[in-house]
């Protein structure tokens, strides 16, 4: 897997498409730079490279060892301005700013009415599309000047203004609460996975009602109940309540398709949203409402703004989601090539999206060809994974093992069975969160090679006996974010 992340700059120039790259250098000839200029020189040899070598650079002579930092530094600057110029790369809250900085030089200039009348114009679509943090600044600025300068304008200035700050502080404070409140437990969510235990649950939960008792829902706009509903997401997921992880996604939502400007100025959001709602249907095994809501979300597609970190998001979206309705429906048709556009849309995005997005898709595309009783290919898939030169995340790379043995037992190679439950059982008593289930699991298939036919099936069922139980299917769904072992230990009995 390339890593162009070694280098901001390389990785800055690789993200670029053919108009981005056109575009800068017609930037460059407006400066009046010379087209021979260092930097440009840079910018081309880089952009020749398939992998960041800055020995090969240095061999070009475009610069020395010792001013190569400087430079890239340059360049890399000069890249942003040209993009800033985009219009593909202007969003809402771009504009919004720049028709600030336009009244802050005015301001500077000594044209203070034409100052007041710029940032009256971009207070309003500040609020328009609940920036109001911007909108506060606004604020302050208006004040600044209305304190220094008699404008007498408006009859009431003052108090408009203080009336104004007052309310967008409060809802200011409501919202920063809200963002804090959802990022601790996403980091929560992330660092340590759901729940362990009653005691755990009931800790979280009292920390979410201390953090929102003081909230006024009714007084709350687009974002505050945005980050409202993502906190009691994190929360569900936390304390693994899908009933209500469903309610609060759904409304996640909802809220963009209730106000569709905001899917255009917010579309992270709103992928990240649908991911999240659709990750829990798949869950709940839920294909009607699965269909349903991805229906929706890829009619919604033409509405999204076109950038790359866009489009990065919607293909890890589209095609976990492609693969989820699979896999719930496995009799369901499914298009030949589409591992083959996996594969494709992996190298055109490597260099956006995080390696951890990349193996899970890895890990569906293993499991997809163990269904379809692929092992060669499963297997292999299962390879990329483990054999992954950056850090795996533990449940990731456990399941994978689990795969790999599935794969194993199901081709009849035994030798190699043992060879990883000993791997897999070793792992297990490393794992930070290892669980009753992955401990169960583990010692399974430990034992799996050294039974009699009429004794495997008896083991099989007591498996499955033990994950049926109602106090472990929590802790099971985890496994069912990647392969569905259900499926498997009831079709060998």
């Amino acid at each position: 897997m390339s890593n162009y992340n070694k280098d901001a700059l390389f990785s800055l120039i690789k993200s670029l498409n053919r108009s981005e790259k056109r575009q800068f250098k017609l930037y460059v000839n407006r400066l009046q730079i010379n087209a021979d200029a260092k930097f440009l020189l840079l910018f081309e040899a880089l952009d020749k490279l398939e992998e960041y070598d800055e020995a090969a650079i240095l061999k070009k002579k475009i610069t020395t060892k010792q001013q190569l930092s400087n430079l890239k530094a340059h360049l890399y600057k000069q890249i942003l301005f040209s993009l800033r110029m985009n219009p593909s790369q202007q969003n809402t809250r771009m504009q919004i700013r720049e028709q600030f900085d336009f009244a802050t030089i005015l301001y500077q200039k000594g044209l203070h009415k034409q100052s007041l009348k710029m940032l009256d114009k971009a207070k309003s679509q500040a609020l328009d599309f609940d920036e109001k943090t911007i909108a506060y600044d606004i604020l302050e600025l208006e004040k600044i000047i209305e304190s220094q300068f008699i404008t007498r304008s408006i009859s009431g200035r003052a108090d408009q203004l203080i009336e104004q700050s007052e309310e967008l502080s409060l809802q200011n404070l409501q919202a920063s609460k809200l963002s804090n409140l959802s990022l601790k437990l996403y980091s929560i969510l992330l660092e340590n996975g759901y729940a362990k235990d009653e005691d755990e649950i009931k800790k979280i939960q009292n920390y979410f009602e201390e953090e929102t008792k003081n909230i006024d829902l009714k007084r709350l706009k687009f974002k505050e109940k945005l980050w409202f509903y993502k906190a009691n997401v994190w929360l569900s997921m936390l304390t693994q309540n899908l009933h209500s992880a469903l309610e609060f996604s759904e409304k996640w939502v909802e809220l963009f398709y209730e106000k569709k400007d905001r899917i255009l100025s917010h579309p992270v959001w709103f992928i990240k949203g649908n991911t999240y709602l659709l990750k829990i249907l798949y869950l709940k095994k839920d294909s009607v409402q699965f269909k349903y809501w991805y229906d929706k979300l890829e009619a919604a597609y033409t509405i999204l703004p076109q950038n790359d970190n866009v489009e990065a998001l919607w293909f890890v979206n589209k095609f976990n989601s492609k693969l989820n309705y699979f896999f719930i429906n496995p009799k369901e048709n499914i298009s030949p090539f589409l591992i083959k556009d996996i594969l494709r849309e992996i190298k055109l995005h490597q260099h956006k999206i995080d390696n951890h997005h990349v193996l899970v898709l890895y890990l569906k595309i293993a499991a997809y060809y163990f269904l379809n009783k692929d092992w060669e290919n499963s297997y292999e898939y299962c390879q990329k994974i483990i054999n992954s030169d950056t850090t795996i995340q533990e449940d990731l790379y456990f399941y994978t093992l689990v795969l790999i043995m599935m794969n194993l037992y199901d081709s009849g190679n035994d030798q190699e069975l043992d060879t990883y439950s000993y791997k897999t059982h070793q792992f297990c008593k490393k794992m930070k969160n290892s669980n009753i289930i992955t401990r169960k699991i583990s010692l399974f298939f430990i034992e799996l090679n050294d039974l009699y036919p009429h004794e495997k099936v008896k083991s099989f069922r007591e498996l499955d006996e033990f994950l049926k139980d109602s106090d472990n299917q929590n802790l099971l769904r985890r496994n069912t974010n990647y392969i569905n072992l259900r499926r498997w230990i009831e079709d060998k009995i």
